[in-house]
């Protein structure tokens, strides 16, 4: 693996008494997925906000190719090359799948407040939301509207979303919930090439996805890094295993 990408040193964050994150320092390098776990409640979604720009962080810096971050907002950061998709969808129910594809393209082009229709009569913006639908499955799915779309279309037009901004990261929150089986694999295989586009710092509770893809881990508590490694150093860490895997964990 080569140089960080993406760098969070000492990223804390406080709402009121409680430390939500508490000096996490990490990197995602060049080609990799950084897999980020922890049981419920530690501060994965909390530290997500913080490096995509919704939560500024009370101590810390955030760095993307070296360039400080930390005080951009989300639009600024998605400009720069942070792609996120949420745990909570954002799409919008009424455009279709299409429609949703043309908005994160124009953000990228800058015309932020022109409107869908005339966007939608530019045909290299057109094409462009072809090839992204394509890649992820979705092109015979363009002109439905979003709020149709089954939960697993769903988490791929995020993808899509994501993938159409062109990011230098991408940052996965849970791609795989309420995924069954199969739709889960195929996620699987599509975010192992992924990462030869972008590095993905990746939250989620699928460990078969988890072991199976990561190339990192890092495990949060509390708000705090109690352990980052490869798959079989996190699995042999006593402190992970009584912490969040279970003394059972093979």
């Amino acid at each position: 693996m080569s140089e960080a990408v993406l760098e969070l040193e000492g990223v804390s964050k406080n709402f009121g008494a409680l430390k939500a994150t508490d000096g996490v320092s990490l990197t995602l390098r060049r080609g990799e997925i950084h897999a980020l776990i922890g049981p419920n409640g530690a501060g994965k979604s909390t530290l997500m906000g913080l490096i995509g720009g919704a939560l500024r962080p009370d101590a810390g810096r955030v760095r993307l190719d070296g360039v400080d971050i930390t005080r951009l907002d989300m639009a600024a950061r998605a400009r720069a090359g942070l792609g996120r998709s949420f745990q909570i969808s954002s799409l919008i129910p009424a455009y279709t799948v299409r429609g949703n594809v043309l908005l994160a393209l124009q953000a990228r082009a800058g015309h932020v407040f022109r409107f869908v229709r005339p966007v939608a009569r530019d045909r290299e913006l057109g094409a462009q939301a072809a090839r992204v639908l394509d890649r992820v499955g979705l092109s015979d799915r363009a002109a439905v509207p979003a709020a149709q779309l089954s939960h697993g279309e769903r988490r791929m037009l995020e993808i899509a979303i994501a993938i159409a901004m062109e990011p230098r990261v991408f940052l996965l929150d849970e791609p795989m919930a309420g995924m069954g089986t199969e739709g889960a694999r195929s996620l699987m295989r599509f975010l192992d090439g992924l990462r030869r586009e972008a590095p993905i710092l990746l939250v989620e509770h699928d460990m078969d996805a988890v072991f199976t893809l990561a190339d990192r881990i890092s495990v949060l508590t509390y708000g705090r890094l109690i352990a980052t490694g490869t798959v079989a150093e996190i699995r042999a860490d006593p402190a992970v295993r009584a912490a969040y895997l279970g003394e059972d964990q093979p």
